[in-house]
């Protein structure tokens, strides 16, 4: 297995796009802080038409999730009432539900402590801050401001001509140029960019092991293209995000280590974009009012999230 810091390029990479202290030492938020009051009233302001695009998978037992990740689970719903007249015959019944899930089963946000390198996570806060009763104490993702920007959607695969990328695709800084040029904006500063791989069609036509792996992703050389441009968050339509099998041989989720550790930039998987390519497709524009707040569970590493895009 090779270690991200005996790996030359990651270390590289790291020290071009690192924001360590760029915010402050007790900054918790990292690129988010690039979503200023200006830059959401910009985006509102950006709305037209009005329509409105869900992204987010159904919350279901038959998930995304194949058991490759331990513990992470699809969700499993339990009705705990069914009618039930609490008060005595002919009041009011209620029924009630309760869910377990891994908080990054489905469509979801990487906070900040999901992983780490080196013994560090962002900010050069150490490792050992996240325990397994407290979960994250530094960078939870309740930290996580009220996440509402522009929103550009990058079709990589739309971009190329194709349905779906192979699986072999590393998504790198030319993809993205090719795709925003395709696009007709500029991705700018304080922007949640989403990049379309075509990768969930597998999901939706029934195979969740072909969605999984091999899987085209995120290129280790796409951080700095992100860093670049002061985007605030990017997610993909991937299980993994990056490219799996890794690009780097044997170097696993080095653009996570780049995005959350050394950038502090929240990192979105298992979005659907498929109808929003439609969408946008037909209406001949990429970008749209972005409202994307992850569920502010204390302590979590990630939650689950409900996107939805304004046109």
């Amino acid at each position: 297995m090779t270690v991200p810091a005996q790996c030359p390029e990651f270390a590289e990479i790291a020290r071009r796009v690192n924001n360590w202290g760029r915010w402050g030492a007790d900054d918790e938020v990292g690129t988010l802080n690039l979503v200023t009051d200006e830059v959401v009233r910009q985006a509102a302001a950006g709305v037209r038409s009005g329509r409105r695009v869900p992204l987010a998978l159904p919350l279901q037992q038959d998930g995304v999730q194949t058991g490759m990740i331990p513990g992470r689970v699809n969700p499993l719903h339990t009705m705990v009432a069914v009618n039930l007249e609490m008060f005595g015959p002919g009041t009011v019944a209620t029924s009630d539900d309760v869910v377990t899930m891994g908080l990054q089963a489905a469509t979801h946000w990487d906070g900040l402590g999901h992983v780490s390198h080196g013994g560090r996570i962002y900010n050069d806060r150490p490792a050992g801050s996240i325990t397994a009763h407290g979960g994250a104490a530094f960078g939870g993702i309740e930290k996580t401001r009220p996440l509402v920007s522009r929103g550009v959607l990058l079709d990589v695969a739309r971009a190329r001509g194709e349905r779906q990328l192979a699986g072999d695709h590393a998504v790198g800084p030319e993809d993205l140029e090719q795709a925003e040029e395709f696009a007709g904006t500029r991705v700018q500063a304080g922007d949640i960019v989403l990049v379309r791989t075509g990768q969930l069609r597998h999901f939706l036509a029934g195979d969740k092991h072909a969605y999984a792996h091999p899987s085209p992703g995120l290129s280790i050389r796409a951080p700095e293209w992100f860093h670049a441009r002061d985007v605030a968050a990017v997610a993909n339509d991937t299980l993994t995000f990056e490219i799996v099998p890794p690009q780097i041989e044997n170097l696993w989720l080095p653009v996570h280590a780049l995005h959350l550790v050394e950038m502090g930039m929240l990192q979105g998987q298992n979005w659907n974009l498929e109808e929003l390519s439609e969408v946008c497709a037909e209406e001949a524009r990429y970008s749209f009012l972005l409202s994307a707040p992850p569920e502010p569970f204390t302590g979590g590493t990630g939650a689950p999230v409900a996107p939805v895009a304004v046109l």
